[in-house]
């Protein structure tokens, strides 16, 4: 039978005095700001919330658990995990089973922020993650939209409130303080609402404190066992389902009871952090660490199964993680000098293999960067590019029976060099051939701007580019030119001005630019920036061969000869370098 629990407030105080708390046995927070804004209209329009399954914990074994505080100031790269918390010896203390995402969500809308990132922007820019607030528009219409949606909810920054001037946006967290009718309505007369828009607004902003300070909106059931097991084998038997919990979340849950001498939380988290912070970035998962553990220990089946969560593989774990550890950094900085990272690793898991290659090879701190290892880095790097740059997709369907078979592989081949034919037999044995067809290479000639494989392919054919620093994909005719007026100015025929576009994001007009040379190069036209740039007439032509511009045109009358000859010059390039015979 289930107990109540009373008000969203009074479950906010207790989060707040740390009565209420996460156990170790938990999963990341993951809910997006817009599933925390539906929470909150789905909360106003009086739709059932969910009960809750509570453990309480005694005092006299409080201290021997570790616990965590909930999210309340989430952001997405600095603090996306649950801060741990002391040790708590000698009180009672309420661990939450299930409902962890939907308090985490009411934690962070009525207490916290969120920051997520910006897209197109590089996740070590500090810029690219505005600290946003949850907010409700008091002159909202009052009628559904096509989703049901009656009341609305955002994330906004203070800017972003600023500039929308048609809007009255409430900070949500501002009704925690609010006892009533006369503190609200002081507020909507402070912004100088009155008649219908004041009678509106008041509506909705008592509404809010009806379902905060006066709805009893929280029930759950209570587990009293002090057994850790018992409750691992409940919170498995909530979450399994698949879609609730994913299985890296199970794993590192059962890791957590099970490590005796490392944290497996915070190591891995840690690790997270850590190794998303190499290079310019990077948007690597729990799922892809915990993953990495199962195939770097050995584990036999690399899949995120039950059965692989035995004890006897959780001690094997821990027993491996420095290693592990450590070859998962030295993967990340070896893709890093690469000039991958979040926005260009088109598949994360095509690391693995690499991974537990530096391992098994026990590969050193200086393997990125030593010239011994030179060779052999060319090689990783030819297998991987050419893995990324499959249309088809090596790393999806059939993916943990892959990688067990590419495992093997490395296993039997000693450890000293890469082995990627012996690698390449397997997977064209399993219909992942890294072999390319006449027709895949004229595919990638007309590959847009944006695509995911664009980076990997530039990088193959343009080798000698340093991409270990800042870099960026530049239009060599600039892309600003080609909108329809502008192209029109320059006197480009009407029939000819959709060809000029399309061509203008395809590959033959791509290049890769360190960063501060395409922020001097901007919408400046190639042949002008090439003399600017390059004034010796020697260097200018060095630059043009190095990267197969040919005859560059003056103006853009002539971009669809320079993008046609130069199509023709890196259809021979791809071939060559991709061992391609064409037709």
């Amino acid at each position: 039978m289930y107990k109540p629990g009373g008000t969203i407030a009074a479950a906010l105080e207790k989060i707040q005095c740390k009565s209420y708390v996460l156990p170790a046995i938990q999963r990341e927070f993951v809910w997006k700001p817009e599933q925390i804004e539906r929470l909150f209209d789905s909360l106003m329009q009086g739709y059932p919330f969910g009960t809750f399954l509570f453990w309480t914990v005694k005092p006299e074994t409080s201290g021997s658990f570790k616990f965590y505080d909930f999210v309340l100031h989430y952001h997405q790269r600095d603090a996306a995990h649950c801060p741990e918390l002391p040790t708590l010896h000698n009180q009672t203390v309420t661990a939450v089973l299930d409902g962890q995402q939907r308090l985490t969500a009411l934690n962070i809308g009525l207490r916290g922020s969120m920051a997520m990132k910006l897209p197109s922007k590089w996740w070590n820019n500090p810029d690219a993650f505005p600290k946003r607030t949850l907010r409700l528009n008091l002159l909202a219409s009052p009628e559904p939209d096509e989703d049901g949606v009656v009341y609305d909810f955002r994330f906004l920054d203070d800017a972003q409130v600023e500039r929308d001037e048609s809007a009255l946006w409430f900070p949500v967290p501002d009704i925690l303080g609010m006892k009533g009718g006369p503190p609200m309505l002081a507020w909507l007369v402070s912004k100088k609402l009155e008649g219908e828009d004041l009678n509106r607004a008041y509506t909705i902003l008592d509404r809010l404190h009806q379902v905060v300070h006066m709805d009893q909106r929280v029930f759950y059931y209570e587990e009293e066992s002090q057994d850790v097991e018992r409750v691992l084998n409940i919170f498995i038997r909530l979450n399994s389902g698949g879609t609730v919990l994913s299985y890296s979340d199970l794993l590192l849950s059962i890791a957590v009871a099970q490590w005796k001498k490392i944290d497996a939380r915070s190591e891995i988290h840690n690790l997270v952090d850590e190794i998303n912070r190499i290079g310019t970035g990077f948007t690597l998962s729990q799922d892809f660490v915990l993953k990495a553990g199962l195939m770097l220990s050995d584990i036999a089946s690399v899949g995120f199964k039950v059965e692989n969560f035995t004890q006897a593989n959780m001690v094997r774990l821990e027993a491996n993680w420095p290693e592990i550890r450590a070859a998962l950094v030295r993967t990340v900085e070896l893709a890093a000098s690469f000039g991958l990272n979040g926005q260009t690793l088109r598949a994360d898991s095509a690391l693995l293999p690499i991974a537990y290659y530096l391992y098994r090879r026990k590969a050193p701190a200086n393997y990125t960067l030593s010239n011994q290892f030179a060779a052999d880095r060319a090689v990783v790097h030819s297998w991987l590019i050419r893995s990324l740059l499959k249309a088809s997709g090596i790393w999806g369907s059939g993916l943990d029976t892959l990688l067990t078979a590419l495992r093997e592989v490395i296993q039997q081949s000693g450890g000293e060099n890469f082995p990627a034919q012996a690698l390449e037999q397997v997977m064209e044995a399993r219909g992942k051939s890294l072999s390319f067809s006449p027709a895949e290479v004229d595919d990638m000639l007309t590959m847009q701007y944006g695509d995911k494989r664009m980076f990997a392919l530039l990088s193959m054919l343009f080798p000698f580019v340093n991409l270990r620093n800042q870099f960026h994909m530049d239009h060599v005719f600039p892309i600003s030119r080609f909108t329809t007026a502008k192209l029109r100015r320059a006197g480009i025929a009407e029939e000819r001005i959709a060809d000029y576009i399309r061509m203008a994001n395809e590959l033959p007009n791509l290049q890769l630019l360190e960063g501060t040379v395409n922020g001097e190069k901007r919408d400046t036209l190639p042949s002008s920036w090439l003399c600017t740039h390059y004034p010796n007439t020697g260097d200018r032509d060095h630059y043009c061969t190095m990267h197969d511009l040919g005859d560059v045109p003056d103006t853009l009358e002539g971009f669809p000869e320079f993008h046609n000859a130069r199509r023709e010059r890196l259809r021979e390039r791809i071939s060559s370098v991709l061992s391609v015979a064409m037709p």
